[in-house]
């Protein structure tokens, strides 16, 4: 019986000899062909006596599963088994193996096999062969061996197909000149592969790379049955976005939506993000329609770019509909909600959102750290952003680079550059974003110097700064106002090519204008190649600063013509431009335009109007903006009560300030300083002391020019004693405003002793300074001191000084006109003086006609 049950299981094994190893064949075909490939290597490894039973079929199978989740070990021991059976010169099998090496970066076995089995005539001819050896030197950078394989394949007489070009065309942008890939070019249409969808795709996304949208779109013209491949579409629609022809490619995307043509998936990502670059919401939404139409609603990729196209452009509220529309999020769906909360400006629903997603058990990524991060930094949360630092060290994320810079930016932007500089320098490599963070975190903490010596060891290393870099390197230069270093840095961004980014040219607009420099900041705006309203806005602030307010003004159409619709900081500069030439018709036809777009409110640009009308004496126009203002903050009230305590409504000044008291908005320094300053100008001297001891119930300390205020104000009044007491009783040394302010009262009130005294306080202070001597000069010549006087002058001629003309303006017609005194240089001053002699003659015959009428 034992012999017999023997026999009986020899026999059994062999009737399932032949069953069993085709069964597993199909399995593992069949696992691989799913993604299983764990499964796929586990079913292979679980049969001892399998190997050597394995169809040859099976084998590039399982040598795609080692090369999926880079198995080299499983990989080394097929190829045996493939060695024993014979099968390595297999063109297909010996293709998989020089793949698979790739794929587990093991290029040296991988060439190997292809040295060894390149002696095959069979697999010699085969370009299968020949394009994965030349594919794993493209992927593991070895470019010049890459294409010496591809020369020398044809040597060989193997003619490449369409995937050889394909794969080279997709190297040639980004490591070889434009002159390489035009002799590429030259291949594909002598050898007729100019009808190659896939080749015409890789040509239009090689000059894509190269910045040459026209030679992309030249060749898709030229394509003649363009309408049978979305591929081709997709390739010249993203060549046009990536070059940043955003119009043009959502033209295209109409365009292949009316011809009919299948649309992909990517199809519509593309036109999304172009949505989002030129911030186009009602195309965007048009898309969003198509996409539904299509039933793309649920596909991820889709999803994402709806939710980040909403975000971009603002609309934060429909992301949120296309975020809870998806019914099985993946971390990519959190994270791009994330990234619309912190791209617009609320952190604190990103950290919410984030909070949700770990309640949910979504692992988070390092997309997910950097925004959570991101949103740290613009709260401040210092401590939050130390404790998720903290988490982060314990995950093997810890070591991705795009975290690491986003706690360096973390720690940079709340201050503690310290930590900051721990983690940086902790870094075993450090990225332009790394780089960027800790000179920015410098930079705008002031630390002007450590920022500038930190950028010149990035330039040492060999790394380029971008644009970013570049511009805090320029505000670096403007902090420390020097102008040589500045005008370097300039020198350095017209070198790289970087002038015409609008970021850096934001940058230098700024420094230049705050140097006095306007022209060389209209030559900075110029050079930008895609001007944003934050460019314009820039240059209106710049003739603002300068004093051009007429060529502030005359932006505003301009902005129009551009495409572009003036916001809020537009109007606002525009304002301030015109107060300071108060210029009350232009300030009225802002305020129209202002209406006339429907521009939303925004309280900076209200208080500017208040302001503006008030400083065009313009007081009921000022309180009907006030009246009509839905919120109002502390700005706003001392707006009011610093206009009307300047046009001598020091009561009405005085009610407002009751008035803003019990709106709960409590008083500031300068609050107590204009009402100080209106009572100095309408003389209610005991008023003036009680604001100034209201102060204390504030607990506001009084600044310079608060003394300076009070001392005026009894000046004005006659109580100079008064006066010198308050300075004598002053915690801080008297500045030379407050001795200024006491020269002044006594040349008015004549008391030459206590002038004399304040003159000297004054001269010990800066005895160059020709305005300290006009007042005591005046007060000589008024008290009829004329020895005094006379010495005076004698000594302000010997030091060079001069007094100052007086001036006034007048605005006619829309214009502004100043006029000195003395002064003759008006292209009108004959007009000017013959209306006068005019006057005066009428005057003279009017005064005569009234003698001879009182002498009858």
């Amino acid at each position: 019986m034992y012999l017999k049950s023997i026999k009986l299981r020899r026999f059994s094994t062999l009737l399932g000899s032949t069953s069993v190893p085709s069964l597993l064949n199909s399995n593992i075909r069949d696992f691989v062909q799913k993604g299983q490939y764990l499964e796929a290597l586990q079913s292979y490894a679980k049969q001892p006596e399998f190997p050597l039973h394995t169809s040859k079929f099976t084998f590039p199978s399982l040598l795609k599963a080692c090369a999926s989740i880079s198995n080299l070990s499983h990989g080394n021991a097929i190829h045996a088994t493939i060695i024993a059976m014979g099968f390595q010169f297999d063109p297909y099998i010996s293709t998989s193996l020089i793949n698979m090496y790739v794929k587990c970066r093991c290029l040296c076995n991988a060439l190997q096999v292809f040295d060894n089995v390149s002696h095959s005539k069979t697999v010699a001819q085969d370009v299968t062969f020949w394009n994965s050896m030349i594919d794993g030197f493209f992927k593991n950078g070895r470019f010049e061996e890459g294409l010496f394989q591809f020369r020398r394949m044809q040597l060989l007489g193997v003619c490449p197909d369409g995937y050889s070009l394909c794969i080279l065309l997709g190297v040639i942008g980004s490591n070889f000149g434009v002159r390489r890939g035009k002799e590429i070019h030259g291949y594909v249409v002598r050898n007729w592969f100019d009808y190659d969808a896939f080749v015409i795709t890789a040509l239009i996304d090689m000059y894509s790379n190269f910045g040459r949208p026209m030679d992309g779109w030249n060749i898709f013209v030229r394509l003649q049955e363009k309408n049978s491949s979305v591929v081709v579409w997709n390739a010249i629609i993203n060549c046009f976005y990536e070059n940043g022809w955003w119009r043009n490619s959502l033209e295209l995307y109409l365009l292949v939506k009316n011809e009919g043509c299948k649309l992909a998936a990517s199809t519509f990502s593309t036109a999304l993000a172009a949505c989002s670059q030129v911030e186009c919401l009602n195309f965007g939404g048009q898309v969003h329609s198509d996409v539904i139409k299509v039933g793309f609603e649920d596909e991820p990729y889709v999803c994402t770019s709806l939710l980040t196209m909403y975000a971009k452009c603002g609309s934060v509220e429909d992301a949120e509909k296309v975020f809870n529309f998806v019914a099985n999020k993946g971390v990519e769906i959190w994270n791009s909600m994330i990234s619309a909360y912190v791209g617009n400006g609320s952190a604190d629903d990103a950290l919410d959102t984030y909070y949700q997603m770990r309640l949910g058990a979504i692992p988070s990524d390092s997309f997910t750290i950097s925004d959570i991060l991101v949103s740290c930094s613009m709260m401040g949360l210092n401590d939050f952003g130390r404790a998720l630092h903290a988490e982060i060290m314990k995950r093997p994320i810890q070591n991705n680079l795009a975290v690491q810079s986003s706690v360096l930016t973390m720690y940079s932007k709340c201050g503690s550059l310290a930590d900051a500089l721990d983690v940086f320098s902790s870094m075993e490599r450090k990225d332009v974003v790394a780089w960027g963070s800790i000179i920015s975190g410098h930079s705008q903490t002031r630390r002007f110097k450590k920022a500038l010596c930190l950028f010149k060891a990035m330039e040492f290393t060999g790394m380029k700064a971008d644009s970013d870099i570049m511009a805090s390197v320029i505000n670096s230069c403007g902090g420390l106002e020097n102008i040589d270093l500045g005008c370097s840095i300039h020198c350095v961004v017209i070198k790289r090519g970087l002038e015409s980014d609008a970021f850096v040219g934001i940058a230098l607009m700024d420094i230049h204008s705050k140097w006095g420099q306007p022209r060389l900041v209209r030559t900075v705006f110029s050079d930008i190649l895609h001007k944003n309203l934050v460019v314009w806005n820039s240059l209106i602030s710049c003739y603002c600063q300068n004093g051009l307010s007429d060529l502030s003004i005359s932006l505003l159409p301009e902005i129009m013509q551009n495409g572009l619709y003036p916001n809020p900081v537009s109007i606002t500069t525009v304002l301030l431009a015109i107060s300071s030439a108060a210029a009350l018709l232009k300030g009225k036809a802002i305020h129209a335009f202002k209406i006339r777009l429907q521009i939303p409110h925004d309280i900076q640009m209200e208080n500017a109007l208040i302001d503006m009308y008030m400083k065009c004496g313009s007081l009921g126009y000022a309180e009907h903006v006030f009246h009509n203002m839905s919120n109002r903050n502390l700005v706003t009230w001392n707006t009011m009560i610093s206009g009307y305590g300047s046009h001598g409504e020091c009561l009405k000044a005085i009610n407002f300030f009751n008035e803003m008291r019990t709106s709960d908005i409590s008083p500031d320094d300068v609050t107590f300083l204009s009402l100080i300053s209106s009572c100095n100008h309408s003389g209610l001297v005991n008023k003036g002391l009680n604001i100034y001891q209201l102060m204390r119930k504030y607990r506001i300390e009084p600044r310079m020019e608060h003394y300076v205020n009070m001392v005026d104000l009894l000046g004005r009044a006659g109580f100079l004693d008064d006066a010198y007491g308050f300075i004598q009783n002053m915690p801080v040394e008297a500045g030379q405003s407050v001795w200024l302010c006491l020269l002044s009262a006594c040349h008015v009130h004549r008391n030459i002793e206590l002038g004399e005294l304040a003159a000297q306080n004054l001269l010990k202070m800066d005895p160059t300074r020709n305005s300290y001597y006009i007042p005591l000069l005046n007060m000589y010549v008024g008290a009829g001191l004329q020895d005094k006087a006379a010495n005076l002058r004698s000594s302000m001629r010997q030091q060079g000084l001069k007094k100052i003309p007086g001036c006034s303006w007048i605005e006619v017609k829309n214009k502004v006109d100043v006029f000195f005194s003395g002064d003759s240089s008006s292209f009108k001053t004959i007009q000017i003086y013959e209306a006068l002699k005019s006057l005066r003659g009428n005057m003279k015959i009017t005064e005569d006609s009234s003698e001879v009428v009182d002498a009858v």
